[in-house]
């Protein structure tokens, strides 16, 4: 009987064994997680879950019953400390080992912490990654204490919106010159920077941190680099993450800022595939990190695939989501690359979308509360359809008709 052993507790993880059980019923499939948790959704950690609008139990990513009844061994609180590709064994922190025919490494991304010579180290400075992380800022979110995120990217911001929902009062700090600067635009951009404003959130740009006042062994307050004294109770680093690569890079592995995997999801060892947030794969002619549960999931099928010996491309058709107050955003497509933008609101009062354009042709778009919008869209770019700048400011395509006209096409070609 073959073995497949599959390193993390990550969304691609969980995903790659149940289909890689579909694909191969009598494969012998490990799952080896770090954490001592049951896999969870990581998302919503800082939306729903902090919110609490989703329990623990739906934040799982499958059941305890699941494990047993796909014959999934799921090893939780282990370790993995060195892969030994000659031998195909991995060794645990405890000294066991494990041997593998297959290897899917699906360790995901630490989120960046700020520099302990700041006083980032300071028990009360904190990351948003894992549920004790949510665990304990949900705990410790009391109104009228003061926050201070840092970074105004999707994750900085989802907090900020949590805490003040709660009454605290909330400052976050951008060090580049606008929020939102790596992931969106500056229209959407001015769009959460109003939302939040609206909610007395105040938002401090081109502001960096240049160090953290200590009192009783906590972050009080801090300084920035500009002079700035801002007072907190409890900070947030919300300053990206990065992808877990030490395990590969010690075992030789390509590596570069992520897993270098091709499009089958197998890295340079042919025995070893990778899959999520730890990957650096092949994306419109570029290698590129996608960190998104789609990408996740579907990479995470595809690896599967290939582990049992089918030979499928992985095609990405990325799409994102944020939360934030009463607004929730869809991002359908990837804007890198994009040279202009338009503008257009959707059937609901308030509601917005952003669409890009690289060389006149619809690459992406931001749609806040306007789904139908998102949805017509995300059809649209998956069918690699062309739709210009031009039609999209004039109004004259209807993209809701455009893609279901798309969709009944490709139903009769079937």
């Amino acid at each position: 009987m073959s073995r497949t052993l599959i390193i993390g507790g990550s969304h691609a993880a969980v995903a790659a064994a149940g289909a890689l059980r579909q694909y191969a019923p009598e494969e012998e499939i490990v799952v080896v997680s770090e954490e001592d948790e049951l896999p969870y959704q990581r998302p919503p950690l800082s939306k729903e879950y902090m919110a609490q609008a989703m329990s623990l139990e739906r934040l799982r990513l499958r059941p305890l019953e699941w494990y047993d009844r796909s014959n999934v061994e799921l090893r939780l609180g282990a370790a993995v400390t060195m892969v030994e590709r000659e031998r195909k064994t991995v060794l645990l922190a405890d000294g066991c080992e494990l041997a593998y025919d297959k290897l899917l490494l699906a360790t995901g991304a630490k989120a960046r912490r700020l520099p302990a010579d700041t006083g980032g180290d300071l028990p009360n400075v904190r990351v948003m990654r894992t549920l004790a992380d949510a665990n304990w800022l949900m705990s410790e979110m009391k109104a009228d204490r003061r926050l201070v995120v840092v970074g105004g990217g999707y994750i900085g911001l989802e907090a900020a919106a949590e805490a003040a929902k709660k009454g605290l009062r909330v400052t976050v700090i951008e060090a580049r010159e606008r929020i939102l600067k790596r992931v969106a635009c500056e229209e959407t951009a001015n769009a959460f920077r109003r939302l939040h404003s609206d909610h007395d959130v105040e938002i401090l740009e081109n502001a960096q941190v240049e160090r953290f006042h200590e009192e009783n062994g906590q972050a009080a307050g801090l300084r920035l680099k500009d002079g700035r004294e801002l007072p907190c109770g409890l900070v947030i680093a919300g300053i990206g993450i990065d992808p877990n690569t030490d395990l590969a890079k010690a075992a030789g592995l390509d590596v570069s800022d992520g897993i270098v995997v091709d499009d089958h999801c197998r890295t340079s060892d042919p025995a070893i595939f990778a899959a999520g947030d730890c990957t650096l794969l092949p994306f419109q002619g570029m290698p590129t990190r996608l960190e998104s549960v789609q990408n996740a999931q579907d990479q995470a099928t595809v690896a599967a695939a290939n582990i049992a010996g089918e030979a499928i491309s992985y095609k990405p058709h990325p799409w994102f989501w944020s939360d934030q107050y009463d607004v929730k955003l869809q991002i359908a497509g990837f804007h890198r690359g994009y040279d202009s933008v338009a503008t257009r609101p959707g059937k609901r009062e308030g509601s917005l979308s952003v669409f890009y354009f690289r060389q006149e042709r619809l690459i992406a778009v931001d749609s806040l509360n306007d789904p139908s919008t998102y949805v017509a869209v995300r059809k649209l770019l998956e069918a690699n359809a062309s739709i210009t700048r031009a039609e999209i400011v004039s109004g004259t395509v209807d993209l809701r008709e455009r893609a279901k006209a798309l969709t009944a096409e490709r139903s009769a070609a079937e």
